[in-house]
């Protein structure tokens, strides 16, 4: 009795069902067989229950057997209350249900079409779409490949053109990692390890990792806090590893930093990020190896020959322009280039913030990627370098506006987390999180099944990017890296359309070289950036 009351409360219905269960089978025997009943219906619920605990396809069922079964129902009659639904969609929510449901048709393989046409108020101001050619073509391959790597690489790697996003274990369950990983493995596509580093449950499986290494240097840091690279050698020369990802700063709370408190440094988290066990896991804001634009080009150069020479770039929020343009800067000077920079929108991350770094600090992904592609453009570095993106992406959609305007490649992260079964409760900060994803509580992960959600993982990669070349095919394209800005049309008032080539300016190669005042931003910041430093009054 007392263990049954130190269950979860989540767990209360099936105890209920147990309770009418014990009641009805007594008052049968002691009142009257009528009550025969009673224990009949407590016994239905409670084999029910304990059903619903053991399968494997739901995780909230899992996690509350029973009781979600009314969330199911409501589900079930959702195209009688879909004007609700949709009305009481808030800017509060970060994705509306009908991007999570179509992540769930994906991930499960089922129908993802739907009836009486647009739903989209296509004469709002910012509504998108890309022109259809009546010449349409007919694609049989849709594992589209772009591969990463300069003339310093002698380990370049055929990267997907939709990879899963930096999330780090102990932000996402064990379960979830390896849910995440196994689906890599089976998709043949990558997975960004966030900066906690690379553990155990990374490795299990085997899928392609993107090693991230943020200014805390864990799996590769001495013990108070820099650059240990003899660790890093040791882990970046893993076959798995095929990509290094410096992270200067992350679309969720750039030049915030963070604190794990000791209490959540568990033993596998020490393990996998090189801390001690209960104690408070710093990163800091800003690098300690390197402290300016060139320097941190030596540090690309050091981490690409002590890995072999796999790819070695960065990834960044944008902030101050002038601080990009010095790394720009400071790449012409050197000669020394990054295999890639991904470019995190200010919109983009799913772990907890504040809410003012959440809402108000880093460059939209358009903007920001838009900046760095006519950058590089116009310095005749753009051949040089690849660009990923990454920023609130979902459908095929979504992935061709960001590459249309000058990505190479995309990295979604809450997609992947509605794959694995995640639905958006906002509770990721509290460990409570109902369907095992983010949580490291063992008797709520378990409701997350690897080998169950990792197919569906695999799944939504490969049927979003069917629904990529689907598109492009419809626009008479071969290939997403045929799509150009002049593809993709803006509505951008109640009676002006433009193509968004005609919206923005788009330099041409070599135009910043030959004109730094090509665009105001340029000539208004170009010449406070230095190679030497990323304050301009130094």
């Amino acid at each position: 009795m007392i263990r049954a009351l130190s269950l979860p409360l989540r767990y209360s219905a099936l105890l209920a069902a147990f309770a009418l269960l014990i009641a009805g089978i007594i008052a049968a025997r002691e009142v009257a067989p009528a009550w025969a009943a009673l224990a009949i219906i407590g016994g239905a619920l409670s084999a029910l229950g304990i059903y619903d605990l053991r399968q494997r396809e739901h995780s909230l069922l899992r996690n509350y057997p029973l009781l979600a079964h009314f969330r199911f129902m409501f589900e079930a009659i959702r195209p009688e209350i879909r004007q609700y639904l949709l009305e009481s969609d808030n800017e509060a929510v970060p994705f509306s249900r009908a991007q999570r449901s179509l992540v769930y048709q994906r991930a499960k393989s089922v129908e993802d079409k739907r009836p009486f046409g647009t739903e989209l108020d296509v004469y709002g101001d910012a509504y998108e779409w890309i022109n259809h050619s009546m010449r349409p073509r007919h694609l049989t391959d849709y594992d589209f490949r772009v591969r990463i790597g300069g003339k310093d690489c002698l380990q370049p790697y055929e990267s997907s053109l939709m990879n899963i996003s930096a999330m780090s274990f102990g932000a996402l369950s064990a379960n979830a990692i390896m849910a995440l990983n196994l689906g890599a493995k089976l998709g043949g596509f990558a997975h960004d390890t966030g900066e906690g580093s690379i553990s155990r449950y990374h490795r299990q499986h085997g899928g392609d990792l993107i090693w991230e290494i943020g200014s805390g240097y864990f799996g590769c840091r001495t013990p108070d806090g820099h650059f240990d690279a003899e660790k890093f050698a040791e882990q970046a020369n893993n076959p798995q590893v095929k990509m290094i990802e410096i992270k200067l700063s992350q679309g969720a709370k750039p030049g915030h930093g963070g604190v794990l408190p000791g209490p959540k440094v568990t033993r596998e988290i020490a393990a996998a990020r090189g801390v001690s066990i209960g104690e408070d896991c710093v990163s800091p804001a800003a690098h300690s190896a390197f402290a300016s634009p060139i320097e941190l080009l030596q540090f690309i150069t050091r981490l690409r020959e002590r890995s072999g020479g796999k790819p070695v770039g960065f990834k960044f929020a944008l902030g101050h322009p002038w601080e990009f343009f010095g790394i720009c800067k400071a790449m012409i000077e050197t000669g020394i280039t990054p295999d890639f920079i991904v470019v995190d929108g200010g919109e983009g991350g799913t772990g907890a913030a504040p809410v003012e770094f959440t809402d108000h600090i880093g460059t939209p992904l358009q903007e920001a990627l838009l900046l760095v592609h006519n950058t590089l453009v116009g310095l005749n570095l753009r051949d040089r370098i690849r660009l990923g993106a990454s920023g609130k992406m979902v459908s095929a959609f979504d992935l061709a506006r960001t590459l249309a305007i000058g990505a190479d490649w995309c990295n979604v992260a809450r997609g992947f987390m509605f794959a694995l079964g995640c639905v958006q409760s906002q509770s990721c900060h509290t460990d409570r999180c109902p369907t095992g994803v983010a949580t490291q509580n063992p008797s709520r992960q378990r409701a997350l099944v690897v080998e169950d959600k990792s197919v569906r993982v695999q799944n939504f990669q490969r049927n979003t990017l069917r629904a990529l070349g689907d598109l492009i095919a419809a626009a008479g394209l071969a290939h997403p890296n045929q799509l150009r800005p002049h593809h993709i049309v803006r509505r951008i008032s109640g009676n002006e359309i433009r193509l968004l080539s005609d919206l923005y300016k788009f330099l041409q190669p070599g135009e910043l070289l030959a004109n730094p005042a090509a665009h105001t931003v340029y000539e208004k910041y170009w010449q406070l950036a230095s190679s030497r430093s990323f304050d301009p009054h130094q």
